[in-house]
């Protein structure tokens, strides 16, 4: 049975990491890790993505142009996969999705369905899955990375990208490493979601407000 009170993150217990050093930190102990696996758990439905030519297209509605931008991206998530693959540190994700579907969310499922291609593990799952744990409020952004670090990846009230909060207690760590484990385990792959609900989504516009 979940412990709710498990997965509690008491950010005087973490160490606040401002945007550059979260990233900094990230890359190292991505490094470090060997044979273990990373997860990554999405829970918010709307983000602004910096440096992204692919979501600035879909946000203008040329949608052709967005997709043809991630199809350019095959070679590099396919490396990644397999680099990931011979060290044994596979990296798992799990998407949070609710319906209809935000622009950015129908944006994501697209970037993720290449991913996926790829040989990234990715899962989908419905907000009604979460919902029920959510007495406080939605659940956070966690990336988790080999059992070692947890990072609560925290954003502006705009989606932008604000640095994180990183945790290392050992129980904590698990607590959520298992939690988003189960939740992969009971989703749905990234492709099969897409070909079966947003693959019939035709006007890249029809989503919004």
């Amino acid at each position: 049975m979940l412990d709710l009170d498990a997965l509690v993150l008491e950010p005087a217990c973490g160490e606040r990491l401002a945007l550059t050093d979260y990233r900094r930190d990230f890359r190292r102990h991505d490094d470090e890790i060997i044979g273990r696996p990373g997860w990554k758990f999405e829970r918010r439905q709307c983000f602004e993505e910096q440096n992204s030519p692919s979501w600035e297209a879909f946000r203008r509605g040329d949608r052709r142009e967005s997709l043809s931008l991630l199809g350019t991206r095959h070679g590099h998530w396919t490396k990644i996969a397999r680099e990931d693959k011979e060290r044994g540190s596979v990296f798992h994700r799990v998407r949070v999705v609710e319906e209809p579907l935000t622009p950015y969310v129908r944006w994501e499922l697209h970037a993720l369905r290449v991913q996926s291609e790829c040989g990234m593990p990715i899962r989908v799952i419905g907000a009604d899955r979460v919902r029920p744990l959510e007495r406080s409020g939605p659940l956070p952004e966690i990336v988790s990375l080999g059992g070692r670090v947890l990072y609560e990846v925290l954003y502006t009230d705009e989606g932008l990208l604000d640095g994180a909060v990183r945790f290392v207690d050992p129980a904590l760590v698990q607590a959520w490493e298992s939690f988003i484990a189960g939740l992969y385990e009971i989703g749905e792959d990234a492709v099969a979601y897409f070909d079966r609900y947003v693959a019939n989504l035709t006007d890249p516009q029809q989503q919004r407000g």
